[in-house]
């Protein structure tokens, strides 16, 4: 009877053992499935937010433009010799915003996010839908403007076809484009210079003109500010996201 009872429990410690090993085997196996797809999202990660620096950098940049005309149209407002040819340039450069069009990864939602092991990378990704959104309603703000309230001013108290035709003319509206090599057929033909007259003088001495521009300034360097703080966001996620690939090869 002791002989069978040892054979019996035998068995089970085996069937147990079997068990375990099996289950470990499934737990390895499910843990590399996962180091597969984090690997995979990682470098999908990286893709997209170098895209996100290399488009966020360009838009800094074209804020920059635009609050440097506004603030040299305040110097000519201000200066008693006003010269036309480059008060046309920088109006046209006023007119223009830019809007930070990130590619979101949202993998809190998609239940991804647990995949990956670093705490500190899971933490800055969960804050970037909101990070950006900070951004963009300064950018809004704006295009709402500019839309609204300044560029019917413009239309009504000046002439904007030459100006914008030497933007075209001189290639400076390539300097926004992120693909240098796009070349559009109005860059070479241009829009032509308008046959109205042109009192540039007027508009610069008009009072509700240096407010439209200090709104200007002011509503461009506020995003600026809230981008170069994304930027550091952004930096900080691809030297994270460069360690944990690493780690994973």
């Amino acid at each position: 009877m002791a002989k069978y009872l040892r054979y019996a429990i035998g068995e089970i410690l085996l069937v147990v053992i079997g068990i375990l090993i099996a289950l470990q085997i499934n737990n390895w196996n499910e843990s590399r499935k996962d180091r597969i797809k984090e690997n995979s999202i990682l470098n999908q990660l990286l893709i997209e937010f170098k895209s996100n620096l290399d488009q966020l950098d360009n838009k800094i940049f074209i804020r920059e433009e635009i609050v440097k005309s506004a603030s040299n149209i305040l110097q000519y407002i201000d200066s008693p010799k006003k010269n036309k040819d480059s008060t046309d340039f920088h109006i046209a450069v006023t007119i223009g915003y830019a809007t930070f069009d990130p590619i979101v990864n949202d993998l809190a939602k998609s239940g991804n996010l647990r995949l990956i092991k670093s705490d500190s990378l899971k933490q800055l990704l969960s804050f970037w839908t909101s990070e950006v959104v900070q951004i963009t309603e300064s950018e809004e703000t704006w295009k709402k403007y500019r839309d609204e309230v300044y560029l019917p001013f413009l239309i009504e108290h000046y002439q904007l076809r030459t100006g914008r035709n030497k933007l075209i003319k001189s290639n400076y509206l390539k300097k926004f484009q992120i693909d240098k090599k796009a070349v559009s057929p109005l860059f070479k033909s241009g829009i032509g210079n308008t046959k109205h007259n042109e009192d540039f003088t007027r508009l610069l001495l008009h009072p509700d003109y240096e407010d439209h521009l200090v709104r200007c300034i002011i509503t461009n360097n506020i995003a600026n500010v809230q981008s170069v703080i994304l930027r550091k966001r952004i930096v900080e996620i691809l030297d994270l996201l460069d360690i944990e690939i690493k780690e994973n090869e």
